[in-house]
């Protein structure tokens, strides 16, 4: 059986090499928290989730920083009811770095985001965003749902891949 181009790039990102994978992270970290990036690195992910090569799709590398998700218990000046700490943040690192690129890119759409890796420090995210307003976008019979007023916002409603499974609905 004849096995396609992205069935190998699956492949190698299993076990990718973490040689290369460390010294692009390093790179990354020197870099904003939000860069667009030209093409995806992940391909055959980002394809998989509704990415093409056209204009109107656009891909992001998000950097987010780890650890902490327990609110930070206020210094002074409360009600000894309101300094203790019992709640925790409910969304996933995916879901911030959605929200990160979607308040970046204000006029653009989430349409779904993959995780690029990780070090001590930070997660990598790519994030796939969608200009709804291009003719190209509002043409294509796969996409154009997004152009539709009702998708607005759907990072903040929780409505990307990574948004449902944080609510529980995956």
């Amino acid at each position: 059986m004849v096995k396609g181009m992205y069935h190998y790039i699956r492949k190698e990102w299993k076990q990718p090499d973490i040689k290369l994978l460390r010294e692009r992270m390093v790179e990354w970290r020197k870099t904003e928290a939000v860069v667009k990036v030209e093409k995806p690195l992940r391909l055959d992910r980002a394809r998989t989730l509704g990415y093409k090569a056209k204009k109107g799709f656009v891909v992001v590398r998000v950097r987010v920083k780890r650890g902490g998700h327990r609110r930070s218990r206020p210094a002074k000046g409360r009600k000894v009811k309101n300094l203790t700490i019992r709640k925790n943040l409910n969304l996933n690192y995916q879901v911030i770095a959605e929200g990160r690129a979607a308040k970046h890119f204000r006029n653009l759409e989430v349409l779904n985001s993959y995780k690029l890796g990780k070090d001590g420090m930070y997660y990598f995210f790519e994030v796939i965003l969608v200009d709804y307003s291009k003719p190209e976008i509002a043409n294509d019979k796969s996409i154009n749902w997004i152009c539709s007023p009702k998708h607005r916002h759907r990072v903040v409603k929780g409505l990307t891949s990574a948004g449902k499974k944080a609510r529980g609905n995956r």
